[in-house]
């Protein structure tokens, strides 16, 4: 056994890669602390728990963080309609700086110098971990295996991690025939490497296939002086059901919209790191709130600002992705789509449908909706004659491009 090296809080899952790295830091002299955050995962963490302390663990600590994870992470992902690339609704991006804070919490507990994880030094957690880590805690430092040639050297591959969980005792959820990466959270589950590392490779997971419709209501306001723009109240209109708890709601939104199969997507995304990587990801609640927010900001949104703001998501969500959610321009950006959404109220009713969400109808009190003013069959305060003019004006800049572009192609000609 190596020299004692001082104490080391590990986040630990219980998984192939974090138990066989709780093992081997102890091989290298370390006394571990094992951290494991309950962001919504289905695990049996008392089971977790005797695993870690089998293992080696000096301590170990279960935090659950799951509603804090919902108003504190995913609330605000909500509110700016966070999408990377276009597609995903950044699962794994919103629970790392959640657990991160956690993890730092425990080492500043324990007097640990040091604080360690399983990410592997060619994805974006690594960057996600470290970032929240250091902001929250500058003098901490991070031990991280899979960067460390005497680690990766040993350990080229999965089947090296489970040939030494196979010599060492290690209990692992992860076999020769099922060699894929799993990540699950209350926002989503994801599934990485192994077969899916082939992007021709067609998924034949098991996921919903409901086949019955379920209406909800959503109602996006609080109260006077709490947050808005996110949700407050669900009901399923079939059977009265409702749910008013952020954490209670989103569990609810999960459980109805997974069995439709709902918000499951097959992409291929750009990694921070600079490569492309090919992920198959399940974000049921998630993708029921981003159509249902989605609607009623269009709805009570100054169309101007909502320009604006769209540049601002944009942001956020490459942000948030790259790992710099403590970062002063995400606090910023934060602020910023918070206070875009003190009129975004309302209520919307949708339907979920064998993988589709589909909005029926929305109200609010602060709608910029006109019904008078926009129908057909009535005039209402709104002169058309006024239109000319409008068109006029807009048109004047386009007669001059195109009358500049007829003597340059007369020239050009001659």
């Amino acid at each position: 056994m190596a020299q004692s090296k001082g104490t080391v809080v590990l986040a630990y899952s219980g998984g192939l890669d974090t138990s066989c790295i709780l093992v081997w830091l102890k091989e290298q002299g370390y006394d571990v602390v094992a951290y494991l955050a309950n962001i919504g995962q289905k695990e049996d963490f008392e089971a977790a728990r005797k695993k870690a302390l089998a293992l080696g663990a000096k301590k170990v600590y279960i935090e659950d963080v799951s509603r804090e994870f919902v108003e504190k992470f995913i609330w605000p992902a909500v509110q700016a309609n966070a999408l990377y690339e276009d597609r995903y609704l950044l699962g794994t991006a919103l629970a790392r700086p959640c657990i991160a804070r956690g993890l730092v919490g425990v080492a500043q507990h324990e007097g640990a110098q040091y604080v360690a994880h399983g990410a592997t030094g060619k994805g974006n957690d690594q960057v996600r971990f470290e970032l929240s880590c250091y902001a929250l805690c500058p003098k901490i430092k991070v031990v991280a295996p899979w960067r460390l040639p005497e680690f990766y050297q040993r350990f080229p591959g999965r089947c090296e991690l489970m040939d030494y969980a196979k010599k060492h005792g290690i209990p692992v959820p992860v076999t020769p025939q099922t060699p894929w990466s799993m990540d699950e959270n209350l926002m989503h589950i994801s599934y990485e490497a192994g077969i899916l590392e082939n992007p021709k490779v067609i998924d034949h997971g098991s996921h919903g296939a409901g086949g019955v419709s379920c209406v909800c209501s959503l109602i996006g306001n609080f109260t006077a002086g709490a947050a808005v723009g996110v949700p407050v109240k669900v009901t399923n209109t079939g059977d009265g059901a409702t749910r008013s708890s952020a954490l209670e709601l989103f569990v609810y939104l999960n459980d109805i919209a997974g069995k439709h199969g709902v918000g499951r997507i097959d992409i291929v995304e750009n990694r921070f790191v600079g490569m492309k990587s090919r992920g198959i990801y399940e974000t049921p609640a998630g993708t029921i709130l981003y159509h249902a927010h989605l609607d009623i900001e269009a709805f009570t949104m100054d169309r101007e600002v909502r320009k604006i703001k769209q540049g601002l998501s944009l942001k956020f969500s490459e942000l948030v992705y790259n790992g710099f959610w403590h970062s002063p321009e995400c606090e910023f950006l934060r602020e910023c789509i918070g206070r875009s959404q003190e009129p975004v109220v309302g209520t919307v009713r949708l339907s979920v449908f064998k993988g589709q969400v589909y909005i029926l109808g929305r109200e609010s009190p602060r709608s910029l909706y006109n019904e008078e003013l926009v129908s057909m069959n009535v005039q209402g305060d709104y002169e058309p004659a006024d239109a000319t003019g409008f068109i006029n004006i807009n048109s004047l800049r386009l007669k001059e491009y195109h009358r500049l572009q007829s003597k340059v192609t007369v020239k050009q000609d001659e």
